[in-house]
């Protein structure tokens, strides 16, 4: 039996470095087509949470985040293939450069066979962006390169100085105008949440389509050939129904937002109700059979979280009952006794963990890791700026992608389990179901069947 597949038109939408425009440009683009009628479905390259908020109002579409080490190949290639039945254009933006991580964006468009367009913020210069461009399409043999969208553009002038350096095998897809108007604002972690901005983003996202089809874009990318993407034939790990008849709390609110939509549809398939409250409006949260408290900006609304004493008092309540919590990274510093934000204020959270936090400036951690938890790995990822301090001792640290150093602690106190670390459900289900579940007794599979789902 042959394996399934669609063919769907495709762009990976890349950049040399960071803060180079990719967000808005895949944006822009989203919403022009989107404008168009047609069905554009967006993904993003790694654990990134604030793009695809951004990305999914542009396109109007769910956006699902991929990356090669924490989702694994299969997922990828299911949701890639998913995708593919449906949409008249598929667009991906990277992370970071095309060719920083282990995996890169690179990695993902070569095994997929997605062409990368290479956005470059120009402003400074002229022939010497050709000249870099050059150097990343000839880089690697196994990446095909769309060509060029020079971002920051300062007059016709501008480009016709790049696009005639360039080589005939590397075409110039158009010219981003030098416009404030174009750009996403951002904020210490990355871009701001989009439901915080959404008026404010859907003019934004409208002068960027406007540039982007006055640059001619569409015209380009009307030369590109479809893509063929085929399901996976390797099985995805199995998502049992072991939360069936279970409901579960999340936090959703402006402090905690990083949820990733994959996260909720693994619960939703396991069987469990969920139900959405905030910690900052709220004065309790609907009855549930666990909680879970992902991570966010706690820290921007730390004298808030610590003025509602209901919702302290109602959680607190939960927690010494003796069910289920999952505190992810702000949900952590939620948990914790004190949270100390960026003006030195000092305000009283749950109290659940013993220790303080405190944020620390511009310095933070990053990285992917593994989640050895007693339930099951999971894989995830780190990233804040903050410390933990006078903390209990862990039960268990994250396990890094690539470095033998211990990685983040991981805490247990009654059926708390709280951590720094995201955690990327779909990596384990088993695993997370037992982290969900109010019967313990769910059996934890052996270590070889704990590897053969990574």
């Amino acid at each position: 039996m042959s394996t399934p597949s669609a063919s769907c038109p495709a762009l990976f939408i890349s950049a040399p470095a960071s803060g180079q425009g990719k967000t808005t440009v895949t944006a822009g683009l989203a919403r022009l087509l989107r404008n168009q009628g047609k069905v554009v479905r967006v993904f993003k390259t790694g654990p990134d949470y604030l793009d695809p908020q951004i990305l999914a109002q542009a396109s109007g579409q769910p956006v699902d985040q991929l990356d090669l080490w924490m989702a694994g190949e299969a997922y990828c290639r299911q949701r890639f293939y998913e995708a593919a039945i449906e949409a008249d254009l598929i667009l991906v933006e990277g992370a970071m450069g095309l060719f920083d991580g282990e995996p890169s964006s690179a990695d993902l468009a070569a095994l997929f066979g997605i062409p990368m367009a290479i956005v470059m913020d120009v402003k400074g210069m002229a022939q010497t962006a050709a000249a870099l461009v050059t150097g990343l399409a000839g880089f690697r043999d196994d990446i095909q390169i769309a060509g060029l969208i020079a971002n920051n553009c300062g007059s016709q002038r501008h480009r016709e100085l790049i696009e005639g350096a360039l080589p005939a095998t590397i075409p110039f897809l158009a010219a981003v105008p030098r416009d404030p108007e174009l750009a996403l604002p951002e904020r210490h972690l990355g871009l701001v949440q989009a439901e915080e901005i959404r008026d404010d983003l859907e003019v934004r996202f409208e002068a960027a389509a406007q540039a982007l089809e006055t640059a001619g874009l569409l015209e380009a990318l009307a030369t590109l050939s479809p893509v063929s993407f085929s399901a996976s034939t390797e099985a995805l790990p199995a998502v049992p129904q072991a939360l069936a008849g279970q409901t579960i709390g999340v936090a959703r609110d402006a402090a905690f937002s990083f949820i990733y939509q994959a996260n909720l549809d693994v619960l939703a398939q396991m069987g469990a109700r969920l139900r959405f409250f905030s910690p900052l409006t709220d004065a309790g949260f609907p009855e549930c059979d666990a909680l879970w408290l992902p991570g966010g900006y706690p820290e921007l609304h730390a004298q808030t979280l610590a003025e509602n004493t209901a919702m302290r008092d109602a959680i607190k309540g939960f927690f010494s009952t003796g069910k289920p919590i999952l505190a992810e990274c702000g949900g952590m510093l939620y948990s914790l006794e004190t949270l100390t934000d960026y003006a030195d204020n000092t305000h009283t959270m749950l109290g659940l963990l013993p220790g303080q936090g405190a944020m620390r400036g511009r310095r933070g951690c990053q990285g992917m890791q593994t989640a050895e938890l007693p339930e099951g790995s999971i894989r995830g990822h780190a990233h804040h700026r903050s410390m933990a301090e006078q903390t209990p001792e862990p039960i268990a640290h994250g396990r890094r992608q690539r470095h033998p150093a211990p990685g983040e602690p991981i805490y247990r106190e009654k059926r708390l389990t709280a951590t720094y670390l995201h955690l990327f459900f779909p990596n384990n289900p088993a695993a997370v179901a037992r982290l969900f579940a109010n019967d313990s007794a769910l059996p934890v599979p052996s270590p070889q069947i704990e590897e053969s789902i990574h």
